[in-house]
């Protein structure tokens, strides 16, 4: 299942995952190794190369390529460092590339035309402008008048691996002028890479499951525009131009200097690498693409508890807010029911009452001694003294 997890650190540059403090996602998931395409033909004095590479969208778990493009620097005197995935604390951390006066350290990824893994071999600034090494830079017929051609030697075997650390990535680790340069002074990506990378992530036929490595927008000649003549697809012709250690971009400049032999070997070489590369590009995309359909099934059973969860939730407080109205309800019916109780128990009392008040203003008229008082006879004197009755 694919862990998804923001973090705010900052952390050591000797970690080779580190970058300078950012906002950051963990993927678990390795990105897909770095394309093969050609170098598009530089714009103009002032433009410098900065390299595809695998951004990922969070959205619908998936890797998508951000194509290459020439830029603008933002400063005079400003080189730009490559970004990229570093493996650290279960997942892969994507390291954003900076613009500063000196190049730093960018994972050892050889993102090719003059980043090897190493520093910058494509050109550098003396005074306000800009030379440009030939050897490693396509500029067509367009004029460029500070040009300069220097064979970039590349001592480290050559692979396309785009991310550095854990299995399978690039060993490598920053040197001591890299670490400084990593403190120094730094300028994010500009506003047209920026608009470069979101129009890449937007783009469907750029992510890495459906053009499964081989993006059909590997480069630009300018950032943001995506159709046109300066747009280069992802082939196999450009692996030569990929590596650190390339011929100038003119057709026969340096092989045409080679005993035959030499020229034939390195053929035979480069059609191996090719094959191998082709081979490894397609590997990686069946491996790749079934993590992410592993991720997808994963997040979608996630969903799935989540909403019972949910559900689980709104049944119990429908049933406690049942329980609550039925006491509510019981409670009423009780002081109801008191209240009829105790209004016949006033009733019964009020008639109880009436006969027995009028038994008792009854009683109260007779006289003391008891019984009713009796009529005397007419005439009559007083009873003779022991019951003697009076003599003719």
């Amino acid at each position: 299942m694919r862990t998804i997890r923001i973090l705010l650190t900052l952390l050591l540059f000797a970690l080779p995952a580190a970058a300078f403090a950012q906002v950051r996602v963990s993927v678990r998931i390795a990105p897909p190794v770095i394309p093969v395409y050609e170098q598009p033909i530089c714009p103009g004095d002032g433009y410098m190369w900065t390299p595809g590479y695998w951004g990922w969208d969070d959205g619908v778990g998936d890797y998508y390529w951000v194509p290459g493009t020439w830029v603008m620097a933002p400063e005079v005197g400003f080189l730009w460092t490559p970004g990229y995935w570093g493996w650290g604390d279960g997942g892969y951390f994507w390291n954003e590339g900076y613009w500063g006066q000196t190049v730093g350290f960018y994972g050892g990824i050889n993102y090719g035309f003059g980043y090897g893994g190493f520093g910058y071999g494509g050109g550098y600034w003396r005074g306000n402008q800009f030379y440009y090494n030939r050897s490693v830079n396509n500029f067509g017929n367009v004029r460029i008048n500070t040009v300069y051609n220097r064979t970039v030697v590349n001592n480290t075997t050559v692979n396309r691996v785009s991310y550095n650390g854990g299995r399978g990535g690039i060993e490598a680790r920053p040197t001591s002028e890299q670490l400084a340069a990593m403190r120094g002074t730094h300028i994010g990506p500009t506003a047209d890479q920026t608009r470069q990378r979101e129009l890449a992530a937007n783009d469907r036929d750029l992510r890495a499951s459906v053009n499964h490595g081989a993006p059909p927008i590997a480069a630009t000649a300018r950032p943001g525009e995506f159709q046109g003549r300066g747009v280069v697809a992802a082939n196999d012709r450009g692996a030569n131009a990929r590596t650190p250690a390339v011929a100038e971009n003119r057709p026969g400049a340096v092989t045409a200097a080679r005993p035959a032999a030499t020229r034939e070997a390195a053929a035979g070489r480069q059609a191996t690498a090719t094959r191998q590369a082709s081979a490894e590009r397609a590997n990686h995309a069946m491996a790749s693409n079934r993590a992410i359909e592993g991720q997808r099934a994963a997040n979608a059973q996630g969903a799935h508890r989540t909403t019972e969860a949910r559900n689980a939730q709104r049944t119990n407080a429908m049933s406690s807010q049942h329980r609550v109205q039925m006491a509510q309800t019981r409670s009423r019916q009780t002081a109801a029911h008191e209240r009829s109780a105790s209004y016949r128990a006033s009733t019964s009392h009020t008639a109880y009452s009436a006969p027995r008040q009028t038994a008792m203003r009854e009683s109260a008229s007779r006289p003391a001694g008891g019984g009713m008082a009796q009529a005397r006879p007419a005439g009559g004197g007083a009873k003779p003294a022991g019951g003697q009755r009076p003599k003719g």
